[in-house]
């Protein structure tokens, strides 16, 4: 097995410690155990892209002195992609995360929801006047085809959810935790696709990480109550 690591930051601005640190992780890793350290960019949050902030990001670890191996490169002023498992950036993948989120909803586990935003917050307030944490009531999970495609000819907004099923340990293995179980009561419905067509974080680096042979993951302890929806999806 070739041991295989990526940084994968947003290009929302100027390169943070916190990213640094965790590039310097994954590309000390790769390169201790011969692997592969691969630079991807995850710009599906296209609200927040900044203009230059990849060229920079870029810039801003080769300047610490890590280079990658595969991925999104600047030469000669132009952004270029090497490597046999492009594209490597996120919004140039739009239908490979089509092709898996059809999968995912022909095998049940996931689902289109049309709730517009004020039934939304009507929810999640009612859930924390009864102590109770903040999630998604699974509205929509039970409509029929149907039902799902006159809404859509109708022209009505949706996003596509995970189906997290009820009362099931979610258990993965983290090389500092050791072993972790959460129990699915505890995991939200999550959004895989979002109501302009893009994946969400959660739903894209489970794809990526997938195809793109990613063998270990380095990122900060506040990740690790994502980990069970990762695992599911």
């Amino acid at each position: 097995m070739t041991v295989r690591l990526r940084f994968a930051p947003s290009p929302t601005g100027y390169l943070h410690i916190g990213g640094l640190r965790t590039a310097l992780y994954c590309y000390l890793y790769a390169n201790k155990n011969n692997g592969k350290y691969i630079l991807r960019i995850e710009d599906t949050d296209q609200t927040r892209f900044v203009e230059g902030a990849m060229e920079n990001l870029i810039d801003s670890l080769l300047w610490a002195g890590i280079k990658h191996d595969e991925g999104v490169f600047v030469e000669d002023n132009k952004v270029v992609q090497k490597g046999e498992f492009g594209p490597y950036i996120q919004s140039e993948r739009l239908p490979i995360y089509q092709k898996y989120i059809k999968e995912l909803i022909d095998n049940g586990h996931a689902y289109y929801c049309f709730c517009s935003k004020e039934r939304l917050d009507k929810v999640r307030e009612e859930q924390k006047e009864q102590n109770k944490t903040p999630m998604y009531d699974k509205h929509c999970v039970n409509m029929s085809k149907e039902e799902v495609q006159a809404k859509i000819a109708a022209g009505e907004q949706y996003v596509i959810r995970l189906n997290i099923p009820e009362n099931v340990d979610i258990t993965f293995s983290d090389i500092v935790k050791g072993d972790i179980t959460i129990n699915s009561s505890e995991v939200d419905d999550q959004v895989l696709i979002k109501s302009d067509g893009f994946p969400t974080y959660h739903f894209a680096v489970v794809v990526d990480d997938n195809l793109m042979g990613i063998t270990h993951v380095v990122r900060g302890e506040e990740w690790l109550t994502s980990t069970p929806k990762q695992k599911m999806i």
